[in-house]
């Protein structure tokens, strides 16, 4: 018998629906996180550091460590491990601190 999340809880997720990641369509279920979609789509990092530029990609997954910060229908520096997806949400990689292409 194979186990899977779903299966264990008894989940009866409704219909999947259509978010995309830097213009690739990913599928969701009703209730994941946008984080919980990535990694479900096979994506492992939707972020760059600040300095250096390494991928990151969700750490703790509750929100504590600000890792799987992403860019959520233009707003930078969203926690995807803690916001809802919802249809036709865009999501972009978040190079750095998000705000690069603002002039101070």
């Amino acid at each position: 018998m194979t186990r899977t999340p779903v299966s264990l809880v008894r989940a009866e997720p409704g219909p999947a629906y259509e978010i995309t990641f830097d213009g690739r369509p990913i599928r969701a279920l009703p209730g994941q996180t946008v984080a919980a979609a990535l990694w479900a789509a096979g994506i492992l990092s939707w972020r760059t550091t600040r300095v250096n530029g390494v991928p990151r990609g969700a750490f703790c997954g509750i929100g504590v460590c600000y890792d799987c910060l992403a860019t959520i229908n233009g707003r930078p520096n969203q926690r995807a491990c803690l916001v809802p997806a919802r249809p036709g949400d865009t999501i972009t990689t978040q190079e750095g601190t998000g705000h690069d292409d603002l002039t101070v």
